[in-house]
């Protein structure tokens, strides 16, 4: 149980793309429902030009904050993202102890989200991350689009292990797959994990997936079953990248959660915290969310945390 991860990356990921600002306190009250229900990691936001991103904007702020509130010491780890040199500089100055920092294998995805190519964005990202991990932190790096793209379409295989691979040789073995654009069917990201894993059994794998098409679980299931251990979700099935074709939510959080708990997995991490949470994102944004559970409440088991929780 204690070898399965769950990744939060509602506040950053989820929010990103919403037109209607979060107030600051409000994303503290949604913080702390996170850390009740037991989630593992939580990404507090990310530091980006806040022009671009206007709901990224107090991200500093989410920090100190974080840390003057004693929520790190609750057993909780707190992510942020990171672009560019000038992010990073920004996440060690308000004490961020674990960056996230990514590739896009789409030369395409890459230009539009960074202004980078992809080539460009490999040599910067493994240059910050090898100054992450000199300064004590802790570091995930990822490949986005590793699925497919929104723009180019099929993205090859070997591209993506190429990125892989170079990650690995500068030291990183937190490593992320994610499907920016929602292109990732079972057996791709069957293959696509289980090629990586046998190639470097000792990587953390993680996995980021989108539910534009609606085989999100479906892929998170297929990636347990090819060894990876991390999962980044969304409470609600909240997000979606606004550099893709098709911008759609990731996979929500309660539902994986739920899904875990029918496989006697986790059910240390308790639904009812993050589903009231979806409740009170979809009341804040005035429309339903796409979450499933948060709806219909989860199958009562028993011996299972999660029987009785209600819609």
């Amino acid at each position: 149980m204690s070898e399965i991860l769950l990744h939060e990356v509602g506040l950053r990921d989820g929010l990103q793309i919403e037109e209607q600002t979060v107030p600051t306190e409000r994303k503290l009250d949604w913080i702390g429902r996170l850390v009740e229900s037991g989630i593992d990691l939580v990404q507090v936001g990310s530091f980006v030009n806040p022009q671009k991103v206007p709901q990224m904007a107090d991200t500093d702020t989410l920090f100190r904050e974080i840390g003057t509130r004693g929520l790190g010491k609750r057993g909780c780890t707190f992510t942020a993202l990171v672009l560019n040199e000038k992010g990073l500089e920004r996440g060690l100055a308000c004490g961020v102890e674990y960056f996230c920092m990514g590739v896009s294998a789409s030369d395409t995805h890459s230009r539009k989200n960074t202004g980078m190519t992809t080539e460009e964005a490999a040599g910067r990202i493994i240059a910050m991350g090898r100054q992450t991990l000199a300064a004590g932190k802790g570091l995930q790096v990822s490949v986005q689009s590793a699925f497919g793209c929104g723009y180019e379409g099929t993205v090859p295989k070997e591209r993506v292990l190429a990125l892989v691979e170079r990650f690995l040789e500068a030291g990183f073995t937190s490593l992320s797959l994610a499907d920016t654009a929602g292109h990732a069917d079972p057996a791709q990201v069957e293959d696509l994990f289980g090629t990586i894993h046998e190639r470097a059994p000792q990587a953390r794998l993680a996995c980021h997936l989108h539910n534009t098409y609606g085989l999100g679980l479906a892929n998170a299931y297929a990636a347990l079953r090819a060894g990876a251990t991390s999962f980044e979700s969304a409470f609600g099935g909240l997000g979606g990248c606004p550099f893709t074709a098709v911008a759609a939510g990731n996979v929500c959080t309660e539902d994986l959660v739920h899904m875990l708990h029918r496989m006697n997995l986790r059910h240390d991490v308790k639904i009812e915290p993050l589903a009231e949470l979806a409740h009170d994102a979809a009341a804040f944004f005035g429309r339903d969310l796409p979450g499933t559970v948060q709806r219909t409440g989860a199958i009562p088991h028993p011996g299972r945390y999660g029987g009785g929780v209600k819609p």
